[in-house]
């Protein structure tokens, strides 16, 4: 029954530092665009361009004479 004397107010701190935990992250704008990253890991912005291509082009270059 001594425990509980710990344990309740231990459970109470880490919930009130969870809570304060969240309102900081919705006051500092953490979840303020939740699609733009899901979509930003779908771009394929990291395949190198040789010079002379569009942006935007994907594919095998093919030099016609």
């Amino acid at each position: 029954m001594n425990i509980l004397v710990i344990l309740f107010p231990l459970a109470l701190g880490l919930g009130l530092v969870g809570l304060l935990a969240f309102f900081w992250c919705m006051r500092t704008g953490q979840f303020a665009d939740l699609e733009g990253p899901g979509w930003r890991a779908l771009q394929d912005d990291d395949l190198p361009r040789s010079p002379g291509r569009p942006a935007g082009t994907h594919g095998p270059q093919i030099d016609v004479p």
